[in-house]
């Protein structure tokens, strides 16, 4: 891989890991493009991409953490004074943070056994345009929705089960992980903005645990070939500045009900891989 196609790369990730498209199915889809002009990178299905394609990811961590730094900072405050006792009998704080790592580890439970079917489709073009498919149509409902009324206090175990679970699912290349995140919580009754926030709450450790898990088998497996360090960092540092803005627009068109505008753009997106797989064949 080199340095440009790294960069290419970031800037997909930077751009669709918030804009809820799917980040993963445009990544692969990019590779294959690569692929069919020469590009000596490894295969999207390849150990050594995924695991690329996991530490691009954890470069929009840094976005996330960018935009929400004022929820993170006042989160970990709260905490902090809960873990001191400042909060007798009102522990918001660490009922989030139990919340949010039970959604995590349903989201293992769901995902982890289902690696294998996963992985397959990296493979697969055409697979993809089934699941973008139901990704728009995921999209296009959240903005018919009423107004939600439930807020973080409102939030439940079988809430966070239920977001965890979406997310989980859609660790599945051409299902969004923001989109199924928000539709889910959407659909369980809480509001925009809490549903965007413990959406991208959740990412934090399932993307870093994600990424430990699939760099400590490709490490062990002695498999890393075709992806430099430099391009590694490189790749992920571009999806961090990138995915800034992009987070910015994506939480305008949320607040605003907009999400129907990408509903058209994946439906199309979908249409034109199959014709191009179909062609192929």
């Amino acid at each position: 891989m080199t340095l440009w196609e790294a960069i290419l790369l970031g800037v997909v990730q930077g751009v669709f890991m918030f804009v809820p498209v799917s980040s993963t199915s445009h990544l692969v889809l990019v590779q294959h493009w690569l692929l069919s002009r020469g590009s000596q990178i490894p295969a999207p299905e390849s150990p050594e991409m995924i695991l690329f394609d996991l530490v691009v990811h954890v470069g929009t961590l840094v976005s996330m953490a960018v935009v929400f730094r004022k929820s993170i900072v006042g989160l970990g405050g709260r905490v902090s004074r809960e873990l001191r006792g400042r909060h007798p009998g009102d522990p918001l704080g660490l009922r989030l943070v139990a919340l949010g790592l039970g959604a995590v580890v349903v989201t293992g439970l769901v995902g982890f056994p289902l690696r294998s079917i996963f992985s397959e489709v990296f493979a697969r073009p055409a697979a993809i345009s089934v699941t973008l498919v139901i990704t728009g149509i995921l999209l296009w409902w959240t903005d018919v929705l009423p107004p939600r009324k439930r807020g973080l206090r409102e939030m439940t175990p079988l809430v966070a089960a239920g977001i965890g679970l979406a997310q989980g699912l859609a660790l599945l290349p051409g299902l969004s992980r923001s989109g199924s995140t928000i539709a889910a919580a959407l659909f369980l009754g809480v509001r925009r903005r809490w549903a965007a926030e413990f959406s991208f709450f959740i990412a934090f450790p399932t993307i870093l645990g994600a990424t430990a898990i699939m760099g400590l088998e490709v490490l062990g497996a002695g498999e890393i070939r075709g992806i430099s360090p430099a391009a590694y960092l490189i790749g992920a540092a571009t999806a961090a500045v990138v995915g800034i803005g992009a987070l910015k627009l994506v939480l305008k068109l949320l607040y605003r009900a907009r999400f129907r505008y990408f509903s058209w753009y994946v439906w199309f997106l979908a249409a034109g891989i199959l014709l191009f797989s179909l062609g192929g064949n």
